[in-house]
This record gives C-alpha cells, sequence and structure tokens, in this order.
C-alpha cells in the first residue's frame, strides 16, 4: 500500500486530492492550519491521517511532519504540494511582511519538505513522485497577481531542477498547473471577472477541480514512471 503526503487537504482541490487518493486505496497523510468539517468527517476512515501543522512555521516542518506526525519508518512514494496562500496587489502597494509570509507558505516550505521527503524516499529505496500544484498566472498575466505568480514560477523552476538532480535515483517531480478553478481564492472575484477569465479559455468555462486532481493522481502512479520535469497544463485550454 502507498503513502501520500498533502498540504492543504482540508478543502477545496486539496480535499478533492484527499478523496482521490483514498478511493484509489492510497495511505493519505495531509497537513493545514485548521481542522474543517470536512477532515473531521474523514477521521474515522482507516487510512487517513491529518494533523494541524502551521506552513508559516518553516523551520518546525522537520519535528511537525516528520517526527511527529508521518515517522521515519513510512516509505514516502508521493508528496503533493497543494497549500498556498495569495497576496494579491500591485506590485506599488507591496507590503514586505505580506510578501515574505506568501513565500514562507508556498515556496519556503515545500522546499524545506523536500528535503526531508527525498531523504525518507532514499532511505526506502523509494521510486517516488512529487507534484506542486502551480497556476496558470505564472505563465500569463493578470493584472495584480504579479506577486503570486512569482511564488508559483519559482516551484516550477525548483521543480524542473529537481527532476535533473534526482533523476538517477528514479525520483520525479512535475507540475500541474490549473486553470481558473472554483475556490477559496477565486470567491472574491465579481462574476463579470470571471467571466472574463473564462472566455479567454478554448473551452469557455472554468478548469474542473476533479480534472485537476485526476491528472496530479496519474503523476504518482507508475503509468507515469518516464514523466518528470514538465509543467502539465489543466487549464481548460488558457495557454
Amino acid at each position: 500500500m502507498k503513502n501520500v503526503l498533502i498540504t492543504g487537504g482540508s478543502r477545496g482541490l486539496g480535499l478533492s486530492l484527499v478523496k482521490k487518493f483514498l478511493n484509489e486505496n492510497w495511505v493519505v497523510y495531509t497537513v493545514s492550519r485548521q481542522e474543517s468539517p470536512e477532515v473531521l468527517k474523514l477521521k474515522s476512515h482507516p487510512r487517513f491521517y491529518h494533523k494541524c501543522v502551521d506552513l508559516y512555521k518553516v523551520n518546525n516542518l522537520k519535528f511537525d511532519i516528520f517526527e511527529s506526525f508521518i515517522g521515519n519508518e513510512t516509505p514516502i512514494n508521493a508528496v503533493i504540494h497543494n497549500a498556498a496562500v495569495a497576496y494579491d496587489d500591485i506590485v506599488t502597494n507591496a507590503k514586505y511582511k505580506l510578501l515574505e509570509d506568501m513565500y514562507r507558505v508556498n515556496v519556503f516550505s515545500p522546499v524545506m519538505i523536500n528535503r526531508h521527503a527525498i531523504r525518507n524516499m532514499l532511505y526506502h529505496k523509494t521510486k517516488g513522485s512529487f507534484v506542486f500544484v502551480s497556476s496558470i498566472s505564472s505563465s500569463t498575466g493578470y493584472k495584480g497577481l504579479s506577486m503570486y505568480a512569482s511564488t508559483k514560477g519559482a516551484l516550477e523552476a525548483h521543480s524542473k531542477n529537481l527532476s535533473r538532480e534526482w533523476g538517477p535515483r528514479q525520483i520525479r517531480f512535475n507540475c500541474v498547473v490549473p486553470g481558473f478553478m472554483e475556490t477559496d481564492m477565486s470567491r472574491t472575484l465579481s462574476k463579470e471577472q470571471k467571466d472574463r477569465i473564462y472566455n479567454r479559455t478554448s473551452l469557455k468555462r472554468q478548469t474542473n477541480i476533479d480534472s485537476v486532481s485526476g491528472m496530479t493522481f496519474f503523476l504518482c502512479e507508475d503509468e507515469s514512471l518516464t514523466i518528470t520535469g514538465q509543467n502539465i497544463y489543466v487549464d481548460s485550454g488558457t495557454i
């Protein structure tokens, strides 16, 4: 039985990922800042484990996730970097503290999680898979998203280079790049703003969350063993 670590698995896309992996008979370990009602419903599932972890506290991640939660004796087969926060504004209004906090969650915490998860895979001789959830904003411009997009662009570059570093050990790194979805991050947009975004796509519709979770799951399965270093767009044809 395979084990996956999913960050931000309490709602939205993260919750969809949790349910997808559980339905495919994986053991799911997920962390999020809070315990949502959906997580509470899953607590009785025999293959589901959740812990409240604050990804802002980057220096605590080794203990919070890999020592007191998963443990080194549990082989990690896949890691899904889904958790993210958005700081949306034009750059002339940039506030350093908010920018730093966003980078802590979106970039610094994935890097440090990778440090310890790769060591786990080397210890267990696991052919593991890492998937970063990026954003279409890293590939095409949207007003007010330059700072958020920069964090996703950093992950894409990180993933590409990791695929070269760890490919000889059969550890893979890919990015899923979703288009705009109905999530907590997009709920602040008006219907007019959303329609304008959707009309830029080939399918003239929002990106389906299940499509994103399905592609993410595929990248963790044996059928994708020779896919690494890629950005896979699930964006209703935005690019």
